[in-house]
């Protein structure tokens, strides 16, 4: 990790983002599943390398949008994920690899967010159970994938960043490859705060032996005026916890794609190596 730490700047070199004359990019698709978690047909967007072949296995990344978003979030021009990825792969700086991007909102309740509360939150930390009893089972029996932890990425944006750090250190028996980018305040307790009792204790944010991710890293903004401070509270957490994690600290990006850009430049480059 440390290579490719040396490599980390604050904003990647003018053009990661572009497309290039004469390629053909990846883009998302739509499918759907069925979610037990939640009791509905869910939304997914999918997207395949642009040679994907059956006869290859591939390694998955799970891509988590933000509060009141959905999986189109990640989807976006904007985010020029598909871009990112592609050129990288060209470069030969990244793997071929399966992106997906789901709905993280998940109640049998409520088909969608209403509101930054306790139970919407507790909505978005049961997407945990969806990802694992649900939707990995469904990319498993429709794609060509490469299984294991080593193979399984998970990153996130905002509230899907703070979910993506839960679920990297719920399940590291699943996932060697975490990644967020502003992650959202409550992955631990913020006193004085019934929105947010906290997902994990901060002893708990570290990884048992033989279960630390082969790539972990964290991006922010001193800019970010919705989450503030939080990410910086996770950076310190996990260097007291002695918890091996790259960090990219962003200086004048905000709360959106300007961030998580690149975020995913240096997130795909760390995934899979």
């Amino acid at each position: 990790m440390g290579t490719l730490n040396d490599l980390i700047t604050e904003l990647p070199c003018e053009g990661y983002d572009r497309e290039r004359e004469k390629e053909e990019y990846p883009c998302f698709e739509r499918y759907t599943y069925f979610s037990r978690t939640a009791g509905r047909e869910t939304g997914v967007n999918i997207m395949l390398p642009v040679d994907y072949d059956e006869s290859r296995e591939y390694p998955v990344v799970y891509v988590l949008h933000g509060f009141y978003d959905d999986g189109s979030w990640m989807a976006r021009p904007e985010v020029a994920l598909g871009r990112i990825l592609h050129n990288l792969r060209l470069d030969g700086k990244a793997q071929d690899m399966i992106v997906v991007a789901p709905y993280i909102f998940c109640s049998r309740e409520m088909p969608v967010c209403t509101g930054m509360d306790l139970e919407n939150c507790y909505a978005y930390d049961n997407f945990i159970n969806d990802l694992t009893t649900d939707l990995m089972p469904f990319i498993e029996r429709r794609f060509s994938i490469k299984k294991g932890r080593q193979n399984t990425a998970v990153t996130g944006f905002s509230m899907g960043g703070r979910e993506a750090l839960f679920i990297g250190f719920k399940r590291p028996d699943l996932f060697g490859c975490i990644g967020a980018v502003c992650p959202a305040p409550g992955l631990v307790k913020i006193p004085g705060s019934p929105m947010h009792p906290g997902q994990l204790t901060e002893s708990e944010m570290r990884f048992d032996k033989g279960y630390e991710p082969y790539s972990m890293l964290i991006s922010y903004s001193l800019a970010d005026e919705v989450v503030l401070h939080e990410p910086e509270h996770y950076h310190r957490i996990l260097e007291n916890n002695k918890v091996t994690c790259l960090f990219q600290v962003m200086k004048e990006t905000g709360h959106d794609h300007t961030s998580v850009k690149p975020h995913l430049y240096y997130f795909f480059r760390s995934v899979f190596r």
